[in-house]
């Protein structure tokens, strides 16, 4: 049974993605964004008790991206799809089938999972954005503006084009650290350490940004303002 765990905690990741696409669908976009971060939770579980119970799966490996191509390709994709329509469909600018160009994203997304399986370069870091952390920035984009592609005629055609660097950030070779702490000290890790400051910063910021406005879904974007301030950190990141 223990070898089966890991297998299980995965499945489960599955399953809060195959959720999130379906309240997605339905415009439910705070639900979808809920369900994502819970997928996002699984994902990191089932590797570490994988590590932590010592059971090596081959099956595992492969359940893990797919379940990855579902949670934090797909769902986040039709977000952005329904997102477009919904917004616009009642205008004289309706994109109706057109808002569907957003599930090239999901595409990019199954294309970075492949080649992150066959890149043995990425252990302590990552080569170019993970699928989580798009993921997360555009679920808690959309829940926090759902509405955003009716301000202006041009907004969806903006929103396409950052989808459009998302997915070139997707597989590109832009070296970024990751959270993983071999030993705790401050040298090493001091990117890590000013990153984590500035997330909890930032929690605390869209969170009294919420009390002050009386609106719940400036917190939601507190997703979105960590994954744009990772990239900025990388960007200020010392070249080695």
């Amino acid at each position: 049974m223990k070898r089966h765990i890991p297998n299980i905690i995965t499945c489960c990741n599955l399953l809060c993605g195959a959720l999130a696409v379906m309240l997605a669908a339905e415009g439910l976009f705070h639900c979808a964004f809920g369900m994502i971060l819970l997928g996002a939770f699984f994902d990191f579980f089932d590797g570490l008790s994988a590590r932590a119970l010592k059971v090596k799966n081959p099956i595992g490996k492969e359940i893990d991206s797919l379940a990855d191509c579902i949670t934090f390709g797909l769902a986040p994709s039709v977000m952005l799809m329904q997102a477009i329509r919904l917004s616009t469909e009642q205008s004289n600018y309706s994109w109706g089938w057109w808002s569907a160009v957003a599930l090239v994203m999901a595409a990019f997304s199954a294309l970075r999972l492949a080649k992150f399986n066959i890149d043995e370069r990425q252990t302590g870091s990552f080569l170019g954005l993970a699928t989580p952390a798009n993921a997360i920035f555009w679920a808690s984009l959309i829940a926090t503006f759902p509405n955003m592609a009716s301000w202006a005629q041009w907004l969806p055609w903006a929103m396409i084009a950052v989808a459009a660097v998302s997915c070139v950030l997707l597989v590109c070779e832009w070296p970024l650290f990751s959270l993983k702490f071999k030993h705790l000290g401050w040298k090493e890790n001091k990117l890590r350490y000013i990153f984590l400051i500035g997330c909890v910063l930032l929690i605390a910021l869209c969170c009294t940004l919420e009390g002050l406005l009386n609106n719940y879904h400036y917190g939601l974007f507190s997703g979105a303002a960590i994954i744009i301030w990772y990239l900025v950190a990388n960007l200020c990141a010392p070249k080695k």
